[in-house]
C-alpha cells in the first residue's frame, strides 16, 4: 500500500501564495497518478490538480492559471503551488495517489491539511 503525508497548512492572506507538499511512502513504484483534492465546508470533495508518472497534468477549471502541480520522483513528493489565493480557496486539501498493486487498483488518501485564506 501507499501512505501519504501532507504538509504546508496555514492561514494565508488573499492574494498570497502557498505551497503544499505530499510525501509518499510504501509501494511507490505502483503509483500512476498523484493529485490534490479539496473539500470546503458543506461542499463535496473536488479535484484541484493531478499529475501522472509521465508528468502529464490536469487542472480544475476553477484554478487554472493560479495553480501548479509538480512531482519530484527522487523524493517521492508532489507539490501544489497556489498563487493569487482567494477566500474561496479555503478548504481542507487532500493528497491522493492512484495506482495498481498486482491485480488490485487502489485509491489512497492523506489525512488532509487545512488552508485558510483570509480576506
Amino acid at each position: 500500500q501507499v501512505q501519504l503525508v501532507e504538509s504546508g497548512r496555514g492561514v494565508v492572506q488573499a492574494g498570497g501564495s502557498l505551497t503544499l507538499s505530499c510525501a509518499a511512502s510504501g509501494n511507490i513504484a505502483s503509483i500512476n497518478t498523484m493529485g490534490w483534492y479539496r473539500q470546503a465546508p458543506g461542499k463535496q470533495r473536488e479535484l484541484v490538480a493531478a499529475i501522472t508518472s509521465a508528468g502529464s497534468t490536469n487542472y480544475a477549471d476553477s484554478v487554472k492559471g493560479r495553480v501548479s502541480i509538480s512531482r519530484d520522483n527522487a523524493k517521492n513528493t508532489v507539490y501544489l503551488q497556489i498563487n493569487s489565493l482567494k477566500p474561496e480557496d479555503t478548504a481542507v486539501y487532500y493528497c491522493n495517489a492512484r495506482g495498481q498493486a498486482g491485480p488490485v487498483n487502489y485509491n489512497a488518501w492523506g489525512h488532509g491539511t487545512q488552508v485558510t485564506v483570509s480576506s
